[in-house]
């Protein structure tokens, strides 16, 4: 094992991930690894990360499969991976996460957060739902990922 499948480096999208890519590269392999509960949570970690770095509909597909996994770090995590990634394919399961009262409030949180970096127009009636949330950090979530779509509702300025 080389240093740099030891040691966390800044990923592609600029976040220092707590465990390094899987070296890995099949995206069902990774699928398998991440949804089973036998494994470590580092190589599931480390299976998360290479699919988010895939950035395949495949990879966003087998990430939201994860959102049925026992720990709440790597729902948290699974969120957090999607709002990286910026694809609208995973609105619908965000959706379903940040609306599931019973789940953890971090993964909901996380959810919210991600449907705003994604900028999906339709993750805001379900935002919006939740700016009431009795959890703070749902509610507030739900303002700035509100805050982001607006962002993304303002006209672009052209410089000719």
């Amino acid at each position: 094992m080389s240093v740099a499948d030891r040691v966390p480096g800044v990923s592609e999208y600029g976040s220092v991930d707590p465990a390094p890519p899987s070296v890995e590269t099949d995206v069902e392999s990774l699928r398998e690894i991440l949804l089973n509960e036998n494994n470590k949570m580092f190589q599931r970690m480390r299976a998360l990360f290479s699919l988010r770095n895939n950035r395949s509909s495949e990879a966003v597909s087998a990430l939201c499969e994860g959102f049925g996994a026992s720990s709440a770090l790597l729902r948290h995590e699974l969120a957090y991976v999607l709002g990286q990634m910026q694809d609208k394919l995973a609105t619908p399961t965000l959706i379903r996460v940040l609306s599931d009262e019973s789940e953890h409030v971090m993964v909901r949180h996380e959810a919210a957060e991600a449907l705003g970096a994604i900028g999906d127009r339709s993750a805001r009636p379900t935002l919006e739902q939740f700016l009431t949330d009795p959890l703070p950090e749902v509610s507030e979530s739900c303002e700035v990922a509100l805050d982001l779509l607006a962002l993304c509702d303002e006209p672009k300025e052209i410089d000719w």
